[in-house]
């Protein structure tokens, strides 16, 4: 069975849709660039994606420097992009932006700056 392919002009809505809003489609690609406090937390945020994508056997293509990683998505076997990207998008964000809340034993989580949300 063929998977369901969006077109260009179907991804925005979509995005929004998935509650993605800092992805965005650029050159057929859902994109998303992450902002981190310097080289250990790119480095983490880079194997925290790289698990997800193994674990769902659908992986991104990475781009890294000290403070920043991008990330890239397209399904490779349709040519364009699925639900799988979409899919794998959310999970990639729900991951690496929770933070626990500030009335939970972890009291708010790390205080550094850590990964930022918006691109």
């Amino acid at each position: 069975m063929a998977e369901r392919t969006y077109t260009d002009a179907e991804v925005p809505a979509k995005l929004q849709e998935m509650g993605l809003p800092d992805w965005y489609l650029e050159e057929g690609w859902l994109r998303r660039k992450y902002t981190t406090d310097g080289w250990p937390t790119t480095l983490m945020l880079t194997n925290a994606i790289g698990y997800l994508c193994e674990a769902a056997f659908h992986h991104a293509d990475l781009s890294i420097t000290w403070g920043k990683l991008w990330v890239k998505l397209k399904t490779h076997s349709a040519g364009a992009i699925t639900d799988k990207d979409f899919l794998l998008a959310q999970k990639i964000e729900e991951t690496v932006l929770w933070r626990p809340a500030k009335d939970s034993p972890f009291d708010g989580g790390t205080p550094n700056k850590f990964v930022q949300g918006k691109k």
